[in-house]
Parts: structure tokens; sequence; C-alpha cells
């Protein structure tokens, strides 16, 4: 099932790419080098975090990872992983080979959601940089709804999965 929907997502980008060359050749390659730019940039990253949680993974058991941010961690396991992810740093796109491992190595699905939902939308470590543009009030409230709310989708997503 996952390798028919990874191979539908290529054909289905392939094809869009091929209607935006020919509408726009110009703009088209404009896209693909601009998208080259960004891979390279987080390129770096993306090798070194997959390293360090490669190493973390052979060296931390799979019953550590269950006691830790397994389903049976319960609310514990998502207040860990929902407080890792808001003073986590790294793209996005870092984060989902990442707790993919996790996955098949004991984590839970809403321990999981929360930390992917914290980590997108609240930020501990850009909070000043943030106050300075939106205001303390505001920033501060951003941050706190979005913290809370990360758990109501970690309930859906443990809801559906589960």
């Amino acid at each position: 099932m996952n390798t028919i929907f990874v191979i539908l997502m290529y054909v289905i980008s392939a094809m869009l790419l091929v209607i935006s060359f020919q509408k726009d050749r110009k703009k088209t390659k404009q896209a693909i080098h601009k998208a080259w730019k960004m891979f390279m940039k987080v390129l770096p990253q993306f090798i070194s975090i997959i390293l360090v949680v490669g190493l973390l993974l052979a060296m931390i058991t799979t019953e550590t990872i269950r006691s830790i941010i397994g389903s049976e961690s319960g609310f514990m396991g998502m207040l860990m992983a929902a407080l890792l992810g808001a003073i986590t740093l790294v793209p996005v796109l870092v984060a989902f080979p990442i707790t993919a491992q996790l996955l098949q190595n004991g984590a839970g699905i809403m321990q999981i959601a929360v930390f992917i939902s914290t980590l997108t939308m609240v930020g501990i470590v850009s909070l000043p940089m943030e106050i300075k543009y939106l205001g303390r009030k505001t920033a501060i409230l951003r941050n706190t709804l979005s913290f809370l709310f990360a758990f109501l989708t970690a309930w859906i997503m443990g809801l559906c999965l589960s």
C-alpha cells in the first residue's frame, strides 16, 4: 500500500512537471533551479540529523523508545514529545524520516503526531523574534494555543490511525 502511494505521487508529480514545462518552459526551469538550491541547503542538515538519529537508534533499544514515547507512555510520553518538538529547530522535511524511524522502533502514533505538530507550530527558540514582530501577547498566545492544539491533533490522529 505504501509503495503504491509513493509511486502514485511520483507519477502525479512527473505529469504536473510536464504540464508546467509545456505551459511555460522558462518559469518551470526557474522553479526547478530554485528547488535544487533549496534542496542543497537542506541536504547537509538532513544527512547530519539522519546520522545522529541512526546512531541514537543503534544505541537506544526499542524497549527504551517504547517506554519513553511509546503508545503505553500515555500523556507523559506525549508531553515529552511535545516539549521536544517545541524546542527543536529543524526543517519539517528532516523530521518526517526521523519520525518514521521512531515509529518503526516503537514510538506511539499520538506521541509522534504531537511531536510533529509542536515542531511545526510552536517555536520556543524563535519566540524572541516572534515577540519582536508580533508583540509579546500575540506571540505567547499563538504559541500556547498551538501547543494545546497539538494535543487535539495528536488525539484525532490516534483515533484515526490506531
